[in-house]
């Protein structure tokens, strides 16, 4: 069975893609110069948190998610990133191809939010590869690529946040249910708020301070639609 070995060489913001895309640049290696027809592959993407070390203020940012330093001994757990499919076109002995991972800054996956909590550095991550190999001189013959091929990279946490300030200037992203949307909808329009920021500002406005008596912001959102908290 032919040996497969793979190596990441780099990796970069696609400044052209419609949402935020990474792409990282792959050596894939066949040993004794073998021909390859084609590489069907599968690529899993980690993060593995232990293989760096923290800042305070960037510990402040990951205590949701790995709980106070004092418990990230056994909480510093790898967190999956992304699972992509990969055709490698034919080759003989060694090639490069680039593996496009498409990536969210949606803030409730782990992997987004431990990204968006560091602030220098290096991203640690592990490449685990398996597929299906077709090679052979005058035909072909069909191998599987082994589950114990795998590439360690480390990604400059810089080309993580030029990726989101292409497509995010300046902003940040939340998910919500739809009956929260409709509720800030509704108390958007019987206000004639301007913009989505103005009317969370305005929420936040009539929560704050310390003057007595204050209402309940978030009951005064779902009162507007006369919904309740799921």
């Amino acid at each position: 069975m032919t040996e497969f070995s793979f190596a990441c060489t780099g990796v970069r913001a696609d400044r052209y893609a419609a949402g935020p895309t990474l792409v990282f640049r792959l050596r894939v290696t066949a040993a004794d110069g073998a021909r390859v027809h084609a590489l069907a592959l599968r690529c899993q993407i980690r993060i593995e948190p232990a293989r760096r070390g923290y800042g305070s203020a960037e510990a402040d940012g990951l205590a949701d998610l790995f709980g106070e330093r004092s418990r990230w001994g056994s909480t510093l757990q790898p967190v999956q990133f992304a699972q992509i499919s990969l055709m490698v076109p034919g080759f003989t002995g060694e090639t490069e191809t680039d593996l496009v991972v498409p990536c969210t800054y949606d803030m409730d996956i782990a992997a987004t939010r431990y990204l968006d909590a560091l602030t220098t550095g290096e991203v640690p991550l592990l490449m685990l590869f398996s597929g299906t190999a077709f090679i052979g001189e005058g035909g072909f013959r069909v191998e599987p690529v082994p589950w114990d091929r795998e590439a360690v990279f480390r990604m400059p946490v810089e080309t993580w946040r030029e990726m989101v300030e292409q497509h995010f200037p300046g902003c940040g992203w939340i998910r919500l249910p739809r009956d929260t949307m409709d509720a800030l909808l509704a108390y958007r329009s019987r206000h004639a708020l301007p913009s989505w920021d103005a009317t969370l500002k305005a929420l936040l406005d009539d929560g704050g301070g310390a003057d007595p008596p204050r209402r309940d912001p978030l009951r005064a959102l779902t009162g507007t639609t006369g919904r309740t908290d799921p």
